[in-house]
């Protein structure tokens, strides 16, 4: 008014601190905002929304400026704004109540992040078959996770190139509510803002989604997996079944990088070597294949961790898949244990397991390069021969619990490195 524009006070309903979703509204309006006229045409401003806000026991007012709330087109402010007298809507048609009361209740940080749309547009989603779904489009690169009642754990988030999509399975019946949060992928701290919010109604729960604790969201590979160096996955979902309990992931590496992974489960006891020696990694030239044999049936986390060649430091974690096997005959020993001899592009063709059969003849075959003698060591020694690129033979396990292999860098060399150990079944 100093200013000498035309400022109007709008009167009505809003979507801010105490509201429920889903809630309707009767009575008097319970928030004030206004429109000015600039340029031969009404805005809509809510300078109180726009100065900062509120706590949740609304005891404590934190002053942050949000242009967001000035002058927004009122398609976006129709989402949070009712106006008593429809014609302050600004909008043709104008929306009813109803419409207000069911429509979906984007966040200011939703815009101010460049996303696009979601689905599914009402705030109350039910279930189906224990199981809801959400998706987000964007434009740029971005991050997501989520929060049911609070935790993470009943869902799975993939990240696509524009968007994600979230399924989750509530472990309970009744109404739970689902926040999602996003941020940019090139900010710097690792602050994601909440920009939608559901209420999830369960009418049934799907006890077979039962999702290991150690999976971390999002789930499988992505645009972001991408970046850090694993391109052309052979498993592009989050989920992989397996009916016999083995499965082989491969990628191709983008980067010049290490990398590790490991096994996790709710119900094995699995100790930290376990967890990777149930995964063989072998690299040939720029490709990489993880060969898994689970040691039980159930749902189990692959964690894989990467760093670079030249960094002395620790394997940061990259990404997660699940791995599912259903069938409970299934049962695979751990693969043999490495020692830091074993090369990485090196590769046990047979005997896979780690626990070989007591009083047996057992057939190795091994690919190793640059080395000038094999021999196995059980009871007694056993050398193997070379023929293309293979070191093969066999050995006999009676009398002995553990057989090793080793190798004889060089034929100057008088002592032998180890760098395979087999366990032997106890009669």
């Amino acid at each position: 008014s100093i200013a000498g524009i035309q400022c109007m006070k709008l009167l009505g309903y809003s979507k801010g601190y105490g509201y429920k979703m889903g809630q309707t509204f009767t009575g008097d309006s319970d928030h004030a905002w206004n429109a000015v006229y600039l340029d031969g045409r009404w805005h809509l401003l809510d300078s109180t929304w726009g100065s900062g806000a509120v706590d949740d026991s609304f005891t404590k007012f934190t002053f942050r400026y949000n242009e967001f709330y000035f002058l927004t087109h009122p398609a976006l402010f129709i989402n949070n704004h009712f106006p008593d007298n429809s014609n302050w809507q600004l909008l043709k048609p104008t929306l009813t109540l109803k419409d207000f009361e069911n429509n979906m209740l984007h966040n200011s940080n939703f815009y101010t992040l460049g996303l696009l749309t979601a689905q599914p547009e009402t705030a109350v989603i039910q279930t189906v078959n224990g199981k809801a779904s959400v998706s987000v489009d964007c434009r740029s690169a971005t991050l997501f996770t989520f929060k049911l009642k609070g935790t993470d754990e009943h869902g799975l988030m993939t990240l696509k190139k524009h968007g994600m999509k979230l399924d989750i399975y509530p472990q309970k019946t009744g109404s739970h509510k689902l926040q999602i949060f996003a941020k940019p992928s090139k900010a710097s701290e690792d602050v994601y803002n909440c920009v939608l919010e559901y209420v999830v109604e369960c009418k049934s729960v799907d006890k077979t989604m039962r999702f290991p604790k150690d999976l971390h969201q999002p789930v499988g590979p992505s645009w972001f997996t991408e970046r850090q160096g694993f391109l052309r996955p052979s498993h592009p979902d989050p989920i992989i079944h397996t009916n016999d309990g083995r499965c082989s992931v491969t990628f191709t590496l983008g980067k010049d990088i290490s990398v590790l992974a490991s096994l996790h489960s709710d119900n094995s006891s699995l100790t930290e070597d376990m967890r990777r020696r149930h995964i063989m990694q072998i690299h040939r030239g720029n490709q990489i294949e993880f060969k898994i044999h689970l040691p039980h049936a159930g749902n189990f986390v692959l964690k894989i961790y990467a760093k670079k060649k030249s960094d002395p430091g620790n394997y940061d974690y990259i990404f997660n898949y699940l791995i599912t096997c259903l069938n409970t005959e299934a049962k695979w020993p751990a693969f043999p244990q490495s020692y830091s001899k074993w090369a990485e592009d090196y590769e046990i063709l047979e005997p896979l397991s780690g626990l070989l059969p007591a009083n047996r003849n057992v057939q190795f075959k091994l690919k190793m390069h640059g080395i000038a003698k094999v021999l196995v060591q059980a009871e007694n020694t056993y050398p193997l021969t070379q023929s293309r690129g293979y070191w093969e033979g066999t050995c006999n396990t009676s009398g002995c619990r553990e057989v090793f292999v080793m190798v004889h860098e060089n034929a100057n060399h008088s002592f032998y490195s180890h760098v395979l150990k087999y366990e032997v079944e106890t009669q």
